[in-house]
C-alpha cells in the first residue's frame, strides 16, 4: 500500500479500518472452518490406524510449505501489492459464497433448516445446491460483497 508522502500516518481506501476487518473477519472464518474440518479428518485417520500415512502427509505439507514459503519471500518484493489484495479479495469472497452454500446445505441435511427444492444446477464443488434457501443466501452474500466492492471502487476513485 502506498501512503501519502507528507503525512505517513494517513492509509489509503484499500487500508482503512473497516475493509480491513472485514477482509480478516472472512478469512478467519474461511481457515477457522477448513483447519476444524482438517483435525476431523486427521482424527478420523488416525483412529483407523494410518499413523505413517499421517505422518508422510505431514512432512510432505511442511517440506511443501517451506518451498511455497521461500518462493513468496523472494518474489514479494516485486509483487504488486495493491493488486494482490484486490484479487484475493475477491477470491475470499467467492470462497464465502461457496461455504455458506455448503453450510446451508449442511444444516439442511442435518435437518436444522428446511430445504425448498428448486430447479437448478447441483454443484457441490462450487457450493451450488438447489434449494431456495442456498440459493438466496448466496445471492445476499454476493449482493453484499457486490456493494462492498462497488463502494470501494466509488470511494477509491475519488
Amino acid at each position: 500500500m502506498r501512503f501519502a508522502l507528507n503525512n505517513a500516518t494517513e492509509p489509503t481506501a484499500a487500508m482503512e479500518k473497516r475493509s480491513a476487518w472485514a477482509l480478516f473477519a472472512l478469512a478467519f472464518i474461511a481457515v477457522y472452518r477448513e483447519v476444524f474440518e482438517t483435525v476431523l479428518f486427521y482424527s478420523a485417520l488416525a483412529a483407523d490406524g494410518n499413523g505413517p500415512a499421517l505422518l508422510g502427509g505431514f512432512a510432505t505439507g511442511l517440506v511443501l510449505l517451506a518451498v511455497i514459503a521461500a518462493v513468496f519471500l523472494r518474489t514479494s518484493a516485486r509483487m504488486p501489492i495493491g493488486k494482490f489484495f484486490s484479487f484475493s479479495s475477491v477470491l475470499v469472497a467467492a470462497l464465502a459464497v461457496v461455504l455458506v452454500g455448503k453450510g446451508i446445505a449442511g444444516l439442511q441435511e442435518a435437518g436444522w433448516l428446511t430445504a425448498t427444492p428448486t430447479t437448478g444446477p447441483r454443484l457441490p464443488v462450487i457450493g451450488l445446491y438447489p434449494t431456495m434457501q442456498t440459493y438466496g443466501a448466496q445471492l445476499v452474500l454476493l449482493v453484499a460483497a457486490g456493494l462492498g466492492f462497488g463502494f470501494n471502487l466509488v470511494k477509491a476513485r475519488k
